[in-house]
């Protein structure tokens, strides 16, 4: 069963690939090196994002009853 739409995953995997991608740019690298932790929140959220994007199931929308995906609305 799907949850996430096709705009929503789009989003959702180039938002995903974006903060996967910035903590570990040069230009950021200096602002996240005394945040060491943030860096890897940050890259985390962008995996959750890419792995959501990619099963097209949201747990977070299971849970508050959202659907974005037109074919699975009853």
């Amino acid at each position: 069963m799907s949850n996430v739409g096709s705009a929503d995953r789009v989003v959702r995997a180039i938002l995903g690939l974006v903060l996967i991608l910035v903590p570990f740019m040069p230009f950021t690298a200096s602002f996240f090196a005394a945040w060491g932790f943030w860096k890897l929140a940050v890259a985390a959220v962008g995996l959750v994002l890419v792995g959501t994007a990619a099963v097209s199931f949201c747990p977070l929308y299971a849970i508050f009853g959202l659907n974005t995906c037109p074919a699975e609305r009853p």
